[in-house]
């Protein structure tokens, strides 16, 4: 009779849990950046892994800059303060739904890819 290895311990499931994990850790809002950044830094990790992080280090960006306009717009203007504020809220809110969407679609195993940020990522980040 043989050892056969039981399917819990197989290698190649291993690896797709690590993978998993490191996509997901990726997409954990504001702090994945950095994990994300050191991928695209040591150019280590599957293409998945190399596409996630340019994708959450585009999102993180494009969070940023939209909060400190949003946030600059409003302590300049007289006017529209607390339309910008409500709309600085809505903006930071819409980035962490989204960050939770994606982790989820990583869980379930289903394409992790948005149309307009995969792109721009790619073009921008591509080269890294």
């Amino acid at each position: 009779m043989q050892n056969i290895p039981p399917i819990e311990n197989s290698p190649k499931l291993e690896n797709s849990r690590t993978s998993k994990t490191l996509l997901l850790i990726y997409l954990i809002p504001v702090i994945g950046f950095f994990p994300s950044l050191w991928t695209l830094y040591r150019h280590q990790g599957s293409r998945e892994q190399l596409a996630m992080s340019r994708l959450s280090i585009t999102l993180v960006f494009t969070w940023l800059l939209g909060y400190l306009l949003l946030g600059s717009g409003a302590t300049t203007s007289e006017f529209f303060t607390l339309r910008l504020l409500i709309l600085n809220s809505f903006f930071t809110s819409g980035y962490f739904l989204v960050s939770v969407w994606l982790m989820l679609r990583v869980i379930q195993g289903k394409s992790h890819r948005l149309p307009g940020f995969s792109r721009l990522a790619d073009r921008i980040l591509g080269k890294y």
